[in-house]
C-alpha cells in the first residue's frame, strides 16, 4: 500500500474538533486509532519522534480504559476528539489536545499513578510513558463520564504550517 504525502497539507481553521472517533473497548481497534493518529499529528506538523510519542501516549490511555475501567469487556463505549489549542506562552507554537472519554466507574486520581520505576516486574509503566510523551496530562470526572485530557505542543521550530 503506497502512503499519500501530506506535505503542505493544512488542516481547517475552525475551532471545532479535527477528528472525532467513537468506538467500543475492543482492542482490536486500537490499529485503527493508531493509524489516525500518526496521520494527524504527520499533517498537523509534528516530528516523527513526536507522533511516534503521541500515538503511544494516546494507545497507553485507551489501554488502560480498556483494562481497568471496563475490566476488558469490549463492548463499552469510548470517545476520542481532537482538537487544536492555541499556544500558553507567545514563544509557543499551537497544541494538538486529545480528550479521551469513558462511562466507566469514577477513578480516583490519587491512583492515577505508574509503578516506582525501580520496581522490576512487567506492566505498570502507561502512565510514565504518557506523563513523559505528553505537555499536559489531566483526568477529571464530568457527570458519568471520565474523561482523559492529553496535550502535545509543536516545537515552534518544527511547525512548518499554522494548523
Amino acid at each position: 500500500m503506497r502512503q499519500r504525502d501530506t506535505t503542505g497539507v493544512s488542516l481547517p481553521s475552525n475551532d471545532g474538533f479535527l477528528l472525532k472517533l467513537e468506538l467500543l473497548s475492543d482492542p482490536k481497534l486500537l490499529f485503527v486509532v493508531r493509524g489516525a493518529l500518526e496521520r494527524l499529528t504527520e499533517v498537523f506538523g509534528f516530528s516523527p519522534p513526536d507522533r511516534r510519542s503521541v500515538t503511544r501516549a494516546v494507545d497507553e490511555a485507551l489501554t488502560n480504559i480498556m483494562r481497568h475501567c471496563y475490566d476488558g469487556r469490549t463492548d463499552q463505549p469510548i470517545e476520542l476528539c481532537c482538537s487544536r489549542v492555541p499556544p500558553r506562552t507567545p514563544e509557543q507554537a499551537n497544541g494538538l489536545e486529545i480528550l479521551l472519554c469513558d462511562q466507566g466507574p469514577a477513578i480516583d486520581p490519587a491512583k492515577l499513578r505508574g509503578r516506582r520505576l525501580d520496581e522490576i516486574k512487567p506492566g505498570g509503566l502507561g502512565l510514565h510513558f504518557i506523563r513523559q510523551s505528553m505537555d499536559t496530562v489531566e483526568y477529571r470526572r464530568v457527570g458519568t463520564i471520565n474523561q482523559f485530557r492529553l496535550v502535545k505542543y509543536l516545537q515552534p521550530s518544527t511547525q512548518s504550517q499554522t494548523p
